[in-house]
């Protein structure tokens, strides 16, 4: 079984008690999101989970203690680490910071258990392809040596997503192969291997490597001691090559409140959630009524 910590919500950065604590106890709960009172329990144990994965924009919480998770799992750890600025990105620490925190990453478990997502893309009147270049080879030159590789994506619009985004473009066929051929020859110069994520088209005239962002070949490089045996990878949407996973995380609970977020679809509902959020409790939000279980 792989968990996954990072899709729903940003775990690491404003849950990591929790998270720790889950590990260390060894379950979890966690609500189905289309069926709330539809509550499944997983259970944390190394015997029984063959990977976790983690997805975070900043990992700084959790470093002083992340061997408590890593020492008894396999892992892999993605860095979104963007372009964007305040406007979009309000809460996440500084582009220098999260450059410092991800080589602190790196030094601690490995560069093969990291890789850097610079995702998702778009474009506005402010964030042009020309300020993406820029930002990616500013990163790129940071942090070369310390992932296994880097993926991109193009952003979905959601409709409340067009709404919060200011001068924003709907991204053109041109569009995407401009930002790819850009990407790819900024990571060749500083030898990052490069894929996308969740996307049906094949760039690989680029040199891109196809989308899937947790396949058997990627947790194994990571993980020598995992062996996975044949397994269906069919994604989680059209373009996805990634294998079965399970999210132990909710919707509308990040804090970071990206403008690009599908996730938080509220900003109020958000804050609400993050108010009933208790670290000791063994679900993220709020408490277990028996009648649910």
């Amino acid at each position: 079984m792989i968990i996954n910590t990072g899709a729903r919500t940003d775990t690491v950065n404003y849950y990591s008690d929790w998270l720790l604590n889950r590990f260390n106890e060894g379950f979890c709960y966690v609500k189905n999101p289309m069926f709330p009172n539809h509550i499944t329990r997983y259970d944390l144990n190394p015997k029984i989970v063959d990977c976790i994965i983690f997805c975070s924009k900043n990992y700084e919480s959790i470093l002083p203690r992340f061997n408590e998770i890593f020492d008894k799992f396999n892992i892999f750890c993605y860095y979104t680490i963007t372009a964007y600025e305040e406007d979009i990105e309000p809460r996440v620490p500084t582009l220098d910071k999260r450059i410092e925190t991800l080589i602190k990453l790196s030094n601690l478990v490995g560069k093969n258990k990291v890789a850097w997502r610079f995702d998702p893309l778009m474009l506005t009147t402010k964030y042009t392809k020309e300020f993406l270049f820029k930002k990616f080879e500013y990163v790129a030159s940071k942090i070369s040596k310390h992932i296994a590789f880097a993926e991109f994506s193009f952003i979905e619009m959601y409709k409340h997503i067009e709404n919060r985004i200011d001068g924003i473009k709907v991204l053109t066929e041109q569009d995407k192969d401009d930002l790819a051929a850009g990407l790819a020859k900024i990571a060749k110069k500083f030898n990052i291997k490069l894929q996308t994520c969740g996307k049906a088209k094949n760039y690989a005239e680029y040199g891109i490597g196809t989308s899937a962002c947790i396949t058997p070949k990627i947790l194994e490089m990571a993980n020598p001691n995992i062996k996975f045996k044949n397994i269906t990878c069919k994604g989680l949407r059209q373009g996805c090559g990634c294998m079965p996973q399970r999210d132990i995380g909710e919707y509308n609970t990040c804090l970071n409140m990206c403008a690009y977020c599908y996730a938080n679809k509220d900003e109020n509902k958000v804050l609400t959630n993050f108010k009933k959020h208790n670290k000791k409790a063994p679900i993220l939000i709020g408490k277990i009524e028996e009648t649910a279980l």
